[in-house]
């Protein structure tokens, strides 16, 4: 279970734990999560957010809300196709860290991105081990999941209160009947679909 062995390592600083979701769907933006932990409150069943279910992270999620210093970050689909995924990504980190209200000494990031900054340092399988990195994932995704469901009532025909924009096979038929919305991330439709239009 995550704990926070890798953040007392920084004695005296603040340290916030950052990861993403939404690298690779096909539709909607992408969203970090940025936690910084109080110690002295201690939120049991906190892990990376894939490995909980949907009620068990809402719950979660609010808990975290409500005991932790957290902000959100986010990355259009606009910026994803003209930055590329990974710029796009880093991009919605350093919007959700800089959203902080205490601006931390150490960021610990999810993955093996690199930043020119210093203070973020990244951690391969950080949120299966540092319990802010799977507090940010928990949020991030809880927020995200929300976002795609309220899309979708505007944009119904795609599903995306169930696959949450992914290229699900349901996904995918529906872009080549009814075509791409302007949520949809062309660069991405285009590797699955040759031949897509506008909605």
């Amino acid at each position: 279970m995550p704990n926070l062995e890798i953040e007392s390592q920084y004695i005296k600083k603040i340290v916030a734990g950052v990861d993403e979701v939404g690298r690779g769907p096909l539709a909607g933006p992408v969203v970090a999560g940025a936690v910084i932990i109080m110690p002295e409150v201690y939120i049991e069943g906190i892990k990376d957010s894939k490995k909980i279910s949907p009620k068990k992270r809402e719950a979660l999620n609010q808990l975290i809300m409500n005991n932790y210093i957290y902000a959100i970050g986010t990355a259009s689909v606009e910026e994803i196709d003209r930055l590329n995924i990974l710029q796009a990504t880093k991009l919605a980190m350093t919007r959700a860290v800089s959203k902080l209200p205490l601006l931390p000494d150490i960021v610990l990031v999810d993955g093996n991105m690199k930043f020119d900054d210093s203070k973020y340092i990244s951690i391969v399988g950080g949120d299966n081990i540092s319990l802010s990195i799977a507090a940010a994932s928990i949020i991030a995704k809880v927020y995200r999941d929300d976002l795609m469901k309220k899309l979708s009532l505007t944009y119904p025909q795609y599903g995306w209160e169930k696959n949450s924009g992914y290229g699900t096979s349901m996904h995918v038929a529906a872009v080549k009947q009814h075509g791409v919305t302007k949520e949809h991330r062309k660069k991405f439709v285009s590797r699955f679909i040759s031949d897509f239009t506008f909605v």
